[in-house]
């Protein structure tokens, strides 16, 4: 894939790669506000070209009238123009349905207007039904993604017709628009729309369409630009009128000892062999710049908190020969490293149920982490597919012993102890009685026991396996019936099915098995008198 050479399509590239991988992490709320800022700026970007690629095509056509034999690029404008429409229509409109099939945006309640925020920026399964071509789904070949493909391709190959043939592989080389049609099959991905598009949040796919099409408004730049050139407008002649400085930092919260490293740079520039004259410094300090008017800032990080500073670019143009001064300022955290084990429902590991573990590390990269178990309790430690952690024990812990949660991260190597329990006995009960007084016409439509577990909040059943039912009536002798499992045997039954008011009802001897138990529980007792 060949790199840019304008610094502004460099940065966003940079700034695609970089918020593409890290939603490979914990997807949080900052790292969709990222993807919100970026795609704010992508909006910014293609208003920028638009507005300087109309009076370009305007400059061709008067240009081109000097000589007869120059009107041939002037023809060439218009289909180019068109070309770049098309498909940037056609990238607007998939973004589009994207956005609509995925609940449109959200409404501000108290002014009744639509807000630039998506109801369902988190959604990945309409991307992925509308973009992705799967075959697993019964050879399903209605994705959108490779007609995209098919698309960005076919008007590459279009627009290189409009370039001499003698330019034309080094135009080709040079260009925004490009599809790496290579990388998905070495990483043994399906199609290159399966890569890009699968599994991916509608936030983040948004700005990658606005980068398609801030591709598409670069290419046409460039190739007026070519135009531009054959028909004898100079290079000092086109001058972008919208400029804004740009910081990209390596990372944005970095650990106390790391230096903070960022490249600080001025988008929609012209390029240093435009005639075009860049400075730009950092807290009034000159920054060197490279070849593409790049400059970095560094400086070495020993105290934690927020840190901020103003980054300003001074800009000459040779056509107006005036200098324009512009400011901003950033600003970056710097933290230390940490890591919370947490539980996320109880205080302590049950025996017989998965739970859930979060752990959380600040400072590192979530991908480095690694959790083990170790002490009593005979647990054992996973990962979920949410990036939590689940834990299963087997063995209640004695007094002074503890199950031991192991956590290892880039500089860092920390423990956290925690007690292994059975699960609380379970509450017999008969319909939602646990004893007392029952009409006989209730007691006579039951099945059977079932135990319940009360205020506990794992998903977790334990079954009734034996009692033992004798029933007491008045002036009579008792009749007893040893019943296996919580259902009513045959006998059992016979015996509700006598139940005249006076009479009582003994459940006795109730033993239950919960999950992870090695022997039955006695639950103990339950009575019931007829009335």
């Amino acid at each position: 894939m060949s790199i840019p050479k304008e610094p502004r399509q460099l940065m966003i590239n940079i700034m695609y790669l970089v918020l593409t991988a890290m939603l490979a992490l914990n997807v949080s709320a900052e790292i969709f506000n990222a993807f919100k800022v970026l795609d704010q700026g992508l909006v910014k970007s293609n208003r920028a070209l638009d507005f300087s690629n109309e009076p370009m095509q305007n400059a061709i056509h008067e240009a081109a009238k000097a000589k007869p034999s120059l009107q041939t690029y002037a023809e060439r404008v218009d289909p180019i123009r068109k070309e770049a429409e098309a498909i940037s229509d056609f990238i607007s409109a998939i973004k589009d349905s994207i956005i609509n099939t995925s609940g449109g945006y959200v409404m501000d309640p108290v002014t009744e207007q639509l807000t630039k925020e998506l109801k369902g920026e988190k959604d990945t399964d309409v991307t992925t039904r509308i973009l992705v071509d799967d075959p697993m789904k019964n050879g399903n070949k209605d994705g959108r993604g490779e007609e995209l493909k098919s698309r960005l391709l076919q008007f590459k190959s279009e627009i290189s017709k409009y370039i001499d043939e003698a330019d034309r592989d080094r135009f080709q080389t040079e260009i925004a628009v490009n599809v790496d049609d290579e990388t998905w099959r070495e990483a043994g991905k399906s199609s290159w729309s399966h890569m890009n598009f699968y599994q991916m949040p509608v936030q983040a796919v948004i700005p990658i369409f606005n980068k398609y099409i801030n591709d598409v408004k670069s290419t046409e730049a460039a190739a007026l630009n070519y135009l531009g050139k054959k028909v004898g407008i100079g290079k000092d002649d086109v001058v972008l009128s919208e400029f804004t400085v740009v910081a990209a930092p390596e990372k944005s919260y970095i650990i106390k000892g790391e230096p903070y490293k960022a490249d600080v740079f001025l988008t929609a520039t012209a390029g240093n062999d435009s005639g075009t004259k860049i400075e730009l410094s950092v807290n009034d300090r000159p920054l060197r710049l490279d070849a593409k008017g790049r400059g970095q800032y560094l400086v070495n990080t020993s105290e934690t908190g927020r840190k901020t500073y103003t980054a300003s670019a001074k800009v000459y143009n040779p056509i107006t020969e005036k200098t324009t001064s512009y400011t901003k300022e950033f600003s970056y955290e710097v933290g230390e490293r940490s890591v919370a084990i947490s539980p996320t429902k109880m205080n302590v590991f049950y025996i017989g149920v998965d739970n859930p573990v979060e752990i959380s590390a600040a400072g590192t990269n979530s991908n480095t982490l690694t959790a083990s178990m170790s002490g009593a309790g005979g647990g054992k430690i996973r990962r979920a597919a949410d990036g939590t952690f689940v834990v299963t024990v087997n063995t209640p812990t004695r007094r002074n012993d503890y199950a031991q949660v192991n956590v290892k991260a880039e500089g860092l190597d920390v423990s956290k102890k925690f007690r292994v329990k059975r699960i609380p006995d379970p509450i017999p009960q008969l319909s939602n009685s646990k004893g007392g007084v029952m009409s006989s016409g209730e007691f006579k439509l039951q099945n059977g026991l079932f135990a319940v577990l009360e205020n506990f909040d794992f998903k977790a059943d334990c079954s009734i396996e034996e009692f033992r039912l004798v029933r007491v009536p008045k002036r009579t002798d008792a009749k007893v019936s040893v019943n296996a499992g919580g259902t009513f045997s045959a006998k059992s039954k016979s015996l509700v099915e006598q139940a005249i008011p006076s009479d009582k009802f003994y459940f006795e001897d109730i033993k239950c098995k919960c999950p992870g138990d090695s022997r039955l529980r006695d639950l103990g007792l339950m009575v019931f008198k007829i009335k």
